[in-house]
C-alpha cells in the first residue's frame, strides 16, 4: 500500500509528466494530445525503473560530448555573458567619466529645487530634518510608490512560497528548526536583553524622523531586525502568539491604505489651494511637521513587516 501511494503521488508531479513527454507518450500540458502511439509509459514499469530511466534521460539531455547543440549553446552562452558584462561595464565607466566634477557650481544638482528645500523646508513642512521633509512632504507621493513596491514584493513572495500553516506543522520536513540548535540558552538570553532595546530604539527613530536623522525606513528596518532576532531565538510558535499571518495582513494593509488616504487628502487640498487643517506645529517638538510624523509611522510598519515576512517565508514558507 505504501508503494502504491508513493506511485500515485509521483504520477501527479511535473517531473513524471515531463519524462512521459520525453518518452513520446503524451504532451505534458495537453494530456488529450497523443504524441505517438505505444504502450503507456507508466503502466508496465515500477517506480524504481522509472527513476532509473529518468536518470538516463537526463544524462542524455545534458551530455555535451555527444549532443553538439548543447555544447554549442554552452559556448555561445558563456561568450555572450562575458561580452554583455564587458559592454555594460564600459557603458557605466563612460557615463561616470562624463559626469561633472564634484563641487562645481554648474552641476545639475545645484539648482533652484534644492535651494527651495534648504531655504523654505522648515517653513513649508515644519520638519527640522530637511531630508525627511523632502521625502515625506515635497515628494510624499513618490515615497508612497516606494511603499507600494514593498507591498507588491512581499505579496509576490507570498504567492510563490506561502504554505498553509496546517501543512507546515504536519510535514516534519518543513520544521524550521531541524537544522539549528533548539532553545539555545545563550541566544535566548541575549535576545531577551537586546530585542526590547532594538524595538524601543526603532520606535524612537521612527517618531523622531522629522527632528533628527532617521525615519520610517531606518526605524522599520530596526524593528524588523528585532523581530527576526526574536523568532531565531524562541521560534515561530512563540512569535505567532502576538504576530501571525492574520495580524500581519491587517497591520500591513491598514498602514498602506491609511498612508494612501492621508497623502490623497493632503495633495488634493494643496493642489486646490485649500487649508488642509493639519497644523505644522512648532518645529522641534515631537508633535509637529504635519503629516510627516504619521507617514513615518506607516512607512515604518511597512518596512518592518516586509523584512520579517521575507525572512519567515524563505525560511519556512509561512509567517
Amino acid at each position: 500500500m505504501s508503494r502504491l501511494k508513493n506511485d500515485e503521488e509521483y504520477a501527479k508531479t511535473g517531473a513524471f509528466r515531463f519524462f512521459r513527454w520525453m518518452k513520446g507518450t503524451k504532451d505534458p500540458y495537453l494530456d488529450e494530445v497523443e504524441m505517438q502511439p505505444g504502450v503507456p509509459y507508466r503502466d508496465s514499469l515500477t517506480l524504481e525503473e522509472i527513476m532509473a530511466q529518468e536518470q538516463q534521460t537526463m544524462e542524455k539531455v545534458y551530455d555535451t560530448e555527444t549532443n553538439k547543440w548543447i555544447a554549442f549553446f554552452n559556448k555561445v552562452y558563456s561568450v555572450s555573458s562575458v561580452l554583455f558584462c564587458l559592454v555594460l561595464a564600459g557603458i557605466m565607466l563612460y557615463m561616470v567619466a562624463c559626469l561633472p566634477r564634484f563641487g562645481t557650481v554648474d552641476r545639475p544638482i545645484n539648482n533652484e529645487v534644492s535651494q527651495v528645500y534648504i531655504e523654505n523646508g522648515i517653513q513649508d513642512t515644519g520638519a527640522v530634518n530637511i531630508v525627511t521633509g523632502m521625502i515625506l512632504n515635497y515628494r510624499a507621493f513618490d515615497t508612497f510608490g516606494e511603499t507600494c513596491v514593498l507591498f507588491i514584493a512581499t505579496t509576490c513572495v507570498m504567492v510563490l512560497l506561502m504554505k498553509e500553516e496546517e501543512k507546515i506543522r504536519a510535514d516534519k520536513s518543513l520544521n524550521d528548526r531541524r537544522f539549528e540548535p533548539k532553545n539555545d540558552v545563550i541566544l535566548q538570553n541575549v535576545a531577551f536583553v537586546l530585542v526590547p532595546i532594538v524595538f524601543i530604539f526603532g520606535i524612537y527613530v521612527i517618531l523622531n524622523g522629522h527632528l533628527s536623522p532617521g525615519g520610517g525606513f531606518s526605524g522599520g528596518a530596526m524593528i524588523g531586525a528585532g523581530m527576526i532576532l526574536y523568532v531565531s531565538a524562541y521560534g515561530f510558535d512563540k512569535m505567532q502568539k502576538f504576530f501571525n499571518e492574520k495580524t500581519y495582513k491587517v497591520v500591513k494593509v491598514a498602514a498602506l491604505c491609511t498612508y494612501c488616504v492621508v497623502i490623497t487628502y493632503y495633495l488634493f487640498m494643496g493642489a486646490n489651494d485649500f487649508n488642509n487643517h493639519i497644523s505644522l506645529g512648532v518645529p522641534g517638538m515631537i508633535f509637529s511637521a504635519g503629516i510627516i510624523l504619521w507617514l513615518n509611522i506607516f512607512v515604518g510598519i511597512e518596512v518592518a513587516c516586509t523584512m520579517y515576512a521575507f525572512y519567515a517565508l524563505f525560511r519556512r514558507g509561512g509567517l
